[in-house]
């Protein structure tokens, strides 16, 4: 019996984040008579590919060492050799310049997705990078970016609208949903009638975590009556996640932060929290803001990439400037001194995620590209049509 084709993802590091949620997510649910899938990663992975309940899933480390790493090219043509893939699917900059080692290859098809930008350079205007993508568009069929933003942004620096194609990202309203008498998670503090600032991310520079904290610091000093109800949780593991614990303890609030690392639990997580927050200085269409609105919270984040097209200002949450604490803790003030304006606002952020960004929309979306290009390719014509429908 003929296999279904081959997807290989490629990826910087399959751990713990919101752009690997999504990788997995999509392998465990498309329909298994549609597509075979297997995962790369430049890098290495972790405990988070445990993830995957799909049998058959190969993983594969590449140990990718920094710089240049040639090796690595020759690495990856010879396993999609070996794996004869019909897609490679290659995510953010760090993998783009690998579409090349699959054209040697002989891989058919080939997308790229971009989720969002790093901390070096979160408006997207290094001119080295944005030649690379545009070297490289006649090699990738088709660019997805995950919001308007990204879209916008690769439109400027030069790729084709042909090969423009934004996508939504997509989240699970049946594991993320309100339910206001679940118990706290294993292992939480003992926090009663408290009112829960949290987030969940890998705690690198582009994710601004010390602003966070620094506005959590300014809320209880600038506003002693909250300081009493007030916590903060920031979920997720990362490089910076010591100098975050030395930040927490220097302003003497390890009894009210919380810093549980890295969690599988994260629909019980958002469950315990009464307001989302993100300092992040770059995004895309952030996947746990998404799990976050569809669990019931408002958000307050700072105006970055996709972030004003997902959240409803004054409705589902409230945005602020980027690496600007005193911003965040103002606008934080004002749902820890009203939980009846956070529960509404919450309230009117689960119907929007419904409403736009199901992940059922999301899979339709990729199926349909994937089954065009693919299609494309088989009867050996060139792909003249938008990637876009």
């Amino acid at each position: 019996m003929k296999q279904p084709p081959l997807i290989v993802h490629l990826t910087y590091v399959l751990d713990f984040g919101g752009l690997e949620t999504l990788i997995v997510e999509s392998i465990n649910r498309m329909p298994a008579d549609r597509y075979r899938h297997a995962i790369i990663c430049l890098t290495r992975y972790t405990d988070f590919a445990k993830k995957i309940t799909r049998p058959g899933v190969e993983i594969i480390a590449l140990d990718k060492p920094s710089g240049l790493a040639l090796e690595t090219h020759v690495k990856l043509y010879q396993l999609l050799r070996r794996l004869r893939p019909t897609i490679l699917h290659t995510y953010n900059l760090a993998a783009i310049e690998y579409q090349f080692t699959a054209l040697l290859a002989g891989v058919p098809v080939r997308v790229h997705a971009e989720h969002g930008r790093d901390a070096g350079d979160p408006h997207g205007t290094n001119r080295k990078h944005n030649l690379l993508r545009r070297l490289l568009v006649p090699l990738i069929d088709c660019f997805v970016p995950v919001s308007l933003d990204l879209r916008n942004w690769l439109a400027r620096i030069g790729i084709p609208a042909t090969k423009n194609l934004l996508i939504d990202n997509g989240v699970d309203t049946t594991d993320y949903r309100p339910d206001p008498g679940a118990a706290p998670p294993p292992g939480w503090p003992e926090w009663r009638d408290c009112f829960v600032i949290g987030t969940v991310g890998r705690v690198q520079d582009v994710k601004d975590h010390a602003s966070l904290v620094e506005a959590f610091a300014l809320l209880r000093k600038q506003q002693p009556e909250l300081a009493a109800r007030a916590r903060l949780v920031i979920v997720g593991e990362g490089p910076l996640r010591a100098a975050l614990q030395r930040q927490v303890e220097a302003a003497g609030l390890s009894d009210v932060v919380h810093l549980p690392g890295a969690r599988n639990d994260i629909a019980a997580i958002m469950r315990s929290f009464d307001v989302f927050a993100l300092s992040s200085i770059a995004e895309g269409t952030p996947v746990t803001m998404l799990e976050a609105m569809a669990t019931g919270l408002p958000v307050v984040s700072t105006r970055v990439g996709g972030i004003p097209d997902l959240v409803q200002e004054g409705s589902t949450g409230l945005l602020v400037p980027a690496r600007n604490p005193q911003a965040l803790a103002t606008a934080l003030a004002q749902y820890v001194a009203d939980p009846a304006l956070a529960r509404s606002h919450g309230a009117l952020a689960r119907m929007h995620v419904e409403r736009r960004y199901s992940l059922s929309a999301m899979l339709s979306v990729y199926l349909a590209l994937y089954d065009r290009l693919t299609s494309s390719k088989s009867k050996h014509k060139k792909v003249i049509e938008p990637c876009a429908e």
